[in-house]
């Protein structure tokens, strides 16, 4: 064994800094896989360049090439959170640029061409109808003049000529038109406020005639408590889609009143929508589905014989897979975990050989810096269990004092209705690395864990989310495996939520750091977009009818509790959680002299992008926690000013 220098739990000194974090890197989380023959598409986010997104396509013969060109950025709007942002046929690419959000139609070796206004009409979801030369795609159009945004699905000329037709009107939200192989019927989602796409959503087919109108519709399946997602057309000509109606995610064939399940398991076969595009199963000729299902330790790809109902895991090392797409004997798909970076992967089904096309992080970072994450349970309020996934300290060339216990990080991951995991493995192991604890927390209303778990946030958002948050880190505390004298909470979104009720209601956490975070829900459903305008009637109550429990889940209105100093980081262009929740917050902290920092970012949005914007979030986040535990730093940072403290 070699000596380890001996320092306290976070000033270990690390390989893993921000330039590993941030250099030569790209994002896939979120991104696109798609497959033209055997031509390969997918997109990225580029932090390097100011966070655009590029669609990139690999040749059949292996050489790789960025698509849409400098000053185009691939990126929707569409319910904000975008997604579904580019389709291909044919070697031409159609996609939605972010800076004017006109869909544009680039031909292989050509430049982008707008083939829609310049108005404010936003497009996502796109298919392309080849036998009719029409792009079948939901719009969202800001310029009616209504109260909201008016959502439809459309289908448009290829080349942007002639009059754009409606196929479905009238609902709140539409998504995931799929055409069948014949071309003749088109089978799309769509649902209503104050339902969420996981709440209740339906599915429709329409048959279209020669022009490409629906002339019939009929709903097939879903209802007001039924989630349906991605419905796809097999080979032969049937529909299938993905229900929790038995209460997890599960894919089932359209059979009429009988529709049957493929293969019945206590497992997701799906997540829930938060944006277009998002693939968890496709056909591998007509009698088998390569398909993406989550379990307790992680994300699997898995093969069913349709005949049988079988379901064979394919092995893989990743335990994080999205994006799934079938070429013949290939499945392409985003594949990660805690210690592999993401990277676009390519499977033989056959042979089992396995092809990295991308890797969103290059670096390469010795395993003795690298901590294994162990899923844990632990008892909660109302004498139920809940998840969480723990991270333990690791760094090989460095041990802590026998008699010391490490910091914990306590995170809470947006949505709510999201799940645990790393956007980027190493963004943890940046904590873990320097002597944090982490648990990543899957408070009641994750997905992941069935529908009846998601349900137990309903009506409780900012009881049950914080409660969960608290018991996770008392388990680890219990345990002996953390210092409950320095136990801090982190989130972004609807985490940042979380965090700001946490610490302005309960008197248990040492510090806070919000990313975007919500301070004050009246403010929040009078500013917000279309998309999560309500949401918190079914999180919350119904608004203004319960006016008291907005009022009662707000942080802003308990301000005057923090006792300990809170950071807030926002984005100045953010449309979803908009900069006047921080402000007004800071507001009050300056008003009442309390402990805060505060670091706003020009040019961004809803999550951050432009890598100088990372890095300062990250290195701030850390600089904050080392003045609040009183621990030196191994790495020379920008300090952050926390007034009051």
């Amino acid at each position: 064994m070699t000596d380890r220098k001996r320092a306290s739990y976070g000033s270990w000194a690390s390989p893993i800094n921000s330039d590993l974090l941030l250099k030569e890197t790209t994002a896939l989380r979120n991104q696109m896989v798609r497959w033209d023959g055997d031509d390969l598409y997918w997109s990225e986010q580029r932090p390097s360049q100011g966070g655009r997104i590029v669609v990139c396509r690999r040749d059949a013969d292996g050489a790789i090439t960025a698509v849409t060109p400098p000053g185009f950025n691939a990126r929707t709007k569409v319910h904000e959170y975008g997604g579904g942002h580019f389709a291909v046929s044919r070697g031409t690419v159609w996609f939605t640029n972010y800076t004017d959000q006109r869909l544009y139609r680039q031909e292989r070796g050509g430049a982008p061409r707008p083939i829609t206004p310049a108005a404010d009409i936003r497009h996502a979801d796109m298919i392309i109808d080849d036998r009719r030369g029409r792009i079948i795609a939901v719009r969202e159009d800001h310029t009616t003049g209504a109260r909201e945004a008016v959502n439809t699905l459309m289908s448009i000329d290829v080349y942007g000529e002639g009059q754009p037709i409606t196929l479905a009107s009238g609902n709140d939200f539409y998504s995931s038109p799929k055409l069948s192989p014949d071309g003749d019927r088109v089978a799309w989602t769509t649902w209503n406020h104050p339902n969420m796409p996981w709440d209740g959503s339906e599915l429709w087919i329409g048959e279209l005639d020669s022009d490409g109108r629906v002339t019939t519709a009929r709903k097939i399946a879903g209802g007001r408590s039924e989630s349906i997602l991605q419905p796809e057309w097999s080979p032969t000509g049937e529909l299938y889609f993905i229900s929790d109606r038995n209460d997890w995610w599960n894919i089932y064939r359209a059979r009429g009143e009988g529709d049957e399940p493929v293969s019945r398991r206590s497992a997701e076969f799906g997540a829930p929508q938060w944006v277009f595009g998002m693939r968890f199963y496709d056909f591998r000729g007509s009698d088998e589905i390569v398909c993406l299902y989550s379990e307790a330790e992680g994300t699997k790809l898995g093969r069913i014989d349709l005949n049988s109902g079988r379901l064979d895991p394919v092995q893989l090392l990743y335990s994080s897979l999205s994006g799934v797409q079938v070429n013949g004997d290939k499945a392409a798909l985003i594949a990660g975990s805690a210690t592999l970076a993401e990277r676009l992967l390519v499977v033989d089904l056959e042979s089992s050989a396995q092809d990295i096309v991308k890797v969103s992080n290059p670096a390469h970072v010795d395993s003795g810096f690298l901590s294994v994450p162990k899923a844990i349970e632990f008892p909660t309020e109302g004498g139920v269990t809940a998840h969480a996934v723990y991270y333990p300290p690791k760094n090989k060339d460095f041990e802590a004092p026998p008699d010391e216990k490490p910091p914990l990080m306590v995170r809470c991951h947006g949505g709510p209705t999201g799940s645990a995991g790393p956007s980027a493995p190493f963004e943890y192991q940046y904590w873990t690395s320097r002597g944090f604890a982490i648990v990543d927390v899957n408070y009641g209303g994750s997905s992941g864990y069935g529908r009846e778990y998601r349900l137990r946030l309903n009506g409780n958002w900012g009881v049950v989310d914080v409660d969960d948050c608290i018991n996770a880190a008392r388990h680890l505390v219990n345990q002996g495996l953390v210092d409950p004298n320095r136990v801090w909470i982190t989130g972004g979104s609807a985490g940042g939520y979380t965090v700001l009720l946490s610490l302005t209601k309960r008197d248990f956490y040492k510090a806070g750091a919000s990313h975007f975070g919500i301070g004050d829900l009246e403010m929040f459903i009078k500013d917000t977009h279309k998309f999560e305008s309500r949401y918190l009637d079914t999180l919350i109550g119904p608004y203004p009818e319960r006016a008291d429990l907005y009022r009662d889940r707000s942080a802003v209105r308990f301000a005057d509790n923090l006792s300990c100093p809170v950071i807030l980081f926002q984005g100045l262009e953010d449309k979803i959680v908009p900069p006047n929740q921080a402000e007004t917050f800071v507001e009050v902290c300056k008003k009442k002299n309390l402990p805060y920092a505060y670091l706003p970012f020009e040019g961004e949005q809803h999550g951050f992008r432009q890598e100088k914007n990372i890095r300062r979030s990250i290195e701030g986040e850390l600089y904050f926690v080392s003045q609040i535990f009183d621990f030196g730093l191994a790495d020379a940072i920008e300090p952050v000013e926390i007034e009051n403290f």
